[in-house]
């Protein structure tokens, strides 16, 4: 996992091939590099916590940027997780168990969270916001 702020993401390249692309293209909806790395864009209002649930990912690192509004996200290892489903087309796993840490995500802010990585989003940190977000999705495991 890296929590950042937007101006150091840059301190990441070299990481790996496909997250230097998605870091590159950090604004707006683009197909960055095919299947590789590409940014979905989403609009949503944040809830209280107990209405969210955890993901996961098997295949791709997830780079979560709050372009307006705030949101809170809980972060685990998957060891502490249960699977609850699993979808291999989509590379969606949905799990539940406990909440090790949570960042604020503002704007400014980034959250990469990798495979390893179970995520709770939506979250709302002092009141409901209306969010506008971007992720970026880089292939990790092929």
């Amino acid at each position: 996992m890296i929590y950042t702020d937007l101006n150091n993401l840059e301190r990441y390249l070299g990481m790996g091939k496909h997250l230097d692309t998605a870091i590159h293209y950090k604004k707006g909806r683009n197909e960055v590099d095919g299947d590789f790395a590409f940014i979905n864009c989403f609009e949503y209002e944040t809830l209280p916590e107990e209405k969210t649930a955890f993901e996961a990912h098997e295949k791709y690192a997830d780079i979560h940027m709050v372009i307006s509004g705030e949101e809170k996200m809980g972060v685990s290892d998957m060891s502490l997780m249960t699977v609850t489903a699993k979808d291999e087309e989509t590379d969606s796993i949905e799990c539940h168990g406990p909440v090790e840490h949570y960042m604020d995500l503002t704007p400014g802010k980034v959250l990469i969270v990798f495979p390893e990585d179970a995520h709770k989003v939506k979250i709302m940190k002092d009141q409901i916001s209306q969010v506008r977000k971007a992720v970026g999705k880089v292939l990790v495991t092929e």
